[in-house]
């Protein structure tokens, strides 16, 4: 079992519950269509590896890339929570990658089949400790920056969420419930892009925290 730091407090994680083409500049690098509703997919734990540690490319992909994200840890169970309620069940933030194996991912595509194995492998969510919601007044007014190497690849702001949290929360929470201890990642910004065996990459959100890992 996998567990978060979150104030001293080490918290067993449940479920990874992601929202993919959330930004729109991210949409269009793509050349994805705008969704009109959340599309929304699963990571399991087994897949997070903590700051510091070391990201594996399975040797099925050769296109890997980089999606820097906000995490949003859940603090008790939520089930068809209402907007203006949602943000009541957040215990905390959190600084999040979401590594996808592009190739993979757009074959699967094209067959018409799930994509989990592009997005949900070994070392797919390399994750920092979290901070308590205290420490972000407004998780829709944060800055996104990921450095490959130093240079910067991704920065962009939250408040370009084409869905809020607070709305990704309760349009999940529709589908199945969200249970303390799960998070919830909420899209990345423009500017993904692949990275390679001997990559250091750093993730910062402000307020939040900052992410360190290499890739093998």
């Amino acid at each position: 079992m996998h567990t978060i730091n979150l104030d001293g407090r080490n918290i067993p994680v449940g479920k990874i519950a992601c929202i993919g083409r959330n930004y729109a500049e991210h949409i269009k690098e793509l050349g994805n269509k705008t969704p009109d509703k959340p599309v929304v997919f699963i990571k399991p734990p087994s897949s997070i590896v903590d700051s510091g540690g070391t990201v594996v490319i399975p040797a099925y992909s050769s296109n890997c890339h980089h999606e820097i994200e906000l995490a949003v840890l859940i603090g008790r169970n939520a089930k068809e929570v209402s907007t203006e309620k949602a943000l009541d069940y957040v215990s905390g933030y959190g600084v999040a990658l979401d590594l996808t194996l592009r190739d993979v991912q757009n074959t699967q595509k094209e067959k018409g089949l799930p994509w989990e194995i592009a997005k949900a492998f070994d070392t797919s969510c390399p994750l920092s400790a979290f901070v308590g919601t205290d420490q972000v007044a407004d998780p829709q007014n944060l800055q996104l920056k990921l450095t490959v190497n130093g240079q910067v690849r991704q920065d962009g702001n939250s408040s370009d969420m084409m869905r809020t949290v607070a709305e990704l929360i309760a349009a999940v929470s529709s589908y199945f419930i969200l249970e303390a201890g799960d998070i919830l990642l909420t899209g990345t910004p423009a500017g993904v892009g692949k990275i390679m065996s001997g990559d250091q990459l750093e993730a910062t959100i402000e307020k939040v925290g900052r992410l360190q890992v290499s890739v093998e």
